[in-house]
């Protein structure tokens, strides 16, 4: 047989054909000797039908269950269990539903706010098995553990055999047992103080650091239904006869309060919780209430401020803005010369039925009353609700959000309708007796009648 593969000598096609040889056998022999990665099938634990995953999914925990995947944790999760058994702290779907705060738990499911989801839920996870027969009990060993979270939860039991986990008390111990794992029902959602702190941050916007009044004069307490001792209306008093003196300032020795950088923080707040742009634009750039607000602040004045929010703002036409002073006269009936949270509010509210609250505008109030569980202001179609309470509050200055714009109501003269009649001129006829009757009726038969005037 010729070995003459396309004009290639044999003895070359030999060579080649051994050098290949030994290549391969190299190749080989170095892959073998290199450790062999493991399979990705291998890495990933093999969640059976009895695990306690599956049975936290089916169980009666399906608040629990729903937040686990929007949480994306379920392959978290499976690893833990692919590698010791778990403790899980189911909270009941009362607390998931009804007596969590709507505004925590919208804070909870937004996108941005997955790792604070993720926190929470792991919080509730031990990587350790703890039946109710194992639960530590007075002071013996360490009462708190590790969890998922990297936290730990402070497990205890009490005298009467209630055992409970940090504040939530547990209501169905091995509610549910399973060979990797138990559950136990809770009666509340636990909180780590991360997740707190991130909501309060979200909340009230903590990082921008508010100038708070530290050695400020401590309040005299005035009674009940008496007039404030120094109202606020003396500050903007046009003479130096009339003015108070002014509280500690930034110019004084002490420099307690210093109003610019409150209102200017108190600003910054609108802009960055969203929704005020309008109220920010309108203090800053349209008035000069801004600079008035922090002179007022600065002379140890406190104010609470109604901010209506941009759609309320929206509805505003031009001839209600381009009047000569019309925006300042709007945002003065929406400044009351108080410190006033929402819970201050409502539960004056609560208990008097209506309010009536000073505004800067003098000498018009704002009047509130409850409705529908909230804060309403004003009364009829100019009404508007309190909707975002306690935006900003740094003992100075408070802003709460409102969905409407507030007008004063409208100066009803009254004054007395003045019917100009014409005076009517009225004859009185003389009256008769009945004697002269009868004898006109006598002389009438007679014909004689027409001379007497008194018969006619």
């Amino acid at each position: 047989m010729d070995y003459h593969i396309y004009g290639v000598p044999r003895l070359k096609w030999i060579k080649i054909f051994f050098l290949t040889a030994v290549f391969c056998l190299s190749t080989h022999a170095h892959a073998s000797a290199l450790p062999r990665k493991p399979s990705s099938s291998s890495n990933s634990p093999q969640i059976n039908s009895n695990s306690v995953l599956v049975a936290l999914l089916d169980s009666r925990y399906t608040e629990l269950a729903e937040l686990v995947e929007k949480a994306l944790l379920l392959p978290t999760l499976e690893d833990a269990v692919g590698k010791h058994n778990i403790t899980i702290f189911a909270p009941r779907n009362e607390a998931l539903e009804r007596d969590l705060d709507p505004e925590f738990k919208r804070f909870l499911l937004e996108p941005g706010n997955l790792r604070s989801l993720q926190t929470l839920l792991l919080f509730h996870i031990i990587p350790n098995r703890i039946g109710s027969g194992e639960w530590p009990g007075g002071l013996a060993g360490d009462p708190t553990h590790g969890t998922l979270s990297n936290d730990r939860l402070s497990l205890a039991s009490k005298g009467s055999g209630v055992k409970s986990v940090d504040l939530a008390a547990v209501v169905h111990p091995d509610a549910i047992v399973r060979p990797d794992g138990v559950i136990h029902g809770i009666e509340r959602l636990l909180i780590p103080l991360s997740v707190e702190e991130d909501f309060n941050r979200r909340r009230s916007l903590r990082s921008i650091s508010a100038v708070l009044p530290e050695g400020a004069p401590e309040a005299v307490p005035v009674p009940a239904g008496a007039p404030p001792v120094l109202p606020i209306y003396d500050a903007m008093a046009p003479g130096p006869s009339l003015a108070p003196a002014p509280a500690p300032g930034p110019g004084g020795p002490r420099g307690h309060f210093d109003g610019e950088s409150q209102v200017k923080d108190f600003i910054q707040t609108l802009l960055h919780y969203g929704g005020y742009n309008e109220m920010a634009d309108i203090l800053v750039n349209l008035t000069s209430l801004a600079t008035e607000m922090g002179r007022l602040v600065s002379e140890g004045y406190v104010l609470t401020v109604l901010a209506p929010n941009d759609e309320a703002m929206a509805k505003l036409t031009t001839d209600q803005l381009s009047e000569p002073g019309a925006p300042e006269q709007i945002m003065y009936y929406h400044l009351v010369p108080e410190y006033q949270t929402e819970e201050s509010m409502y539960n004056a509210v609560r208990r008097f039925g209506k309010v009536r609250y000073d505004t800067l505008r003098l000498p018009h109030k704002v009047v509130a009353q409850e409705a529908d569980g909230s804060v309403k202001f004003g009364e009829g179609d100019g009404s508007a609700y309190l909707f975002d309470p306690d935006i900003y509050t740094d003992g100075r200055i408070s802003v709460q959000g409102i969905d409407g714009v507030l007008f004063p109501p409208e100066e009803k003269e009254s004054k007395p309708e003045t019917k100009t009649s014409r005076a009517a001129k009225v004859v009185s006829k003389s009256r008769r007796g009945k004697l002269m009757e009868v004898a006109c009726r006598m002389l009438g038969a007679f014909g004689q009648d027409s001379h007497f005037t008194t018969c006619q």
